[in-house]
């Protein structure tokens, strides 16, 4: 053994008083940019969707989550009696939650339909 092996000890780093606030920041920044791009603006569509869904009334012309579109005849504190069509015997009504209201039409769509 000609050589002896060397090892070689580093000092000691210094501390850097920002180094735990540094790694922290990509994380803060993605939680920033998804809020401000997912969670807020679903935020905004739910409260505007509750408050078409609070001023439905009677008359109104509507189209369900599901596609039917039809016109209010009954409301109570849940559900929402909604008549899609004339039959022989009278109206031909469905019964859907408030919650499944997915839009109100201007009046006179259903004429033209």
């Amino acid at each position: 053994m000609l050589i002896s092996n060397a090892f070689a000890q580093a000092a000691p780093a210094a501390q850097d008083p920002m180094g735990g606030l540094m790694g922290m920041l990509p994380i803060i920044l993605m939680f920033v940019v998804l809020w401000f791009l997912m969670i807020r603006p679903q935020m905004k569509k739910a409260k505007e969707h509750q408050k078409m869904v609070g001023e439905l009334a009677k008359g109104d012309e509507v189209v369900t989550q599901g596609g039917i579109v039809g016109r209010i005849s009954k409301i109570s504190e849940n559900y929402i009696t909604v008549e899609v069509a004339e039959g022989k015997n009278g109206p031909v009504e469905v019964t859907v939650q408030k919650q499944a209201i997915g839009a109100l039409l201007p009046k006179g769509t259903l004429k033209t339909l």
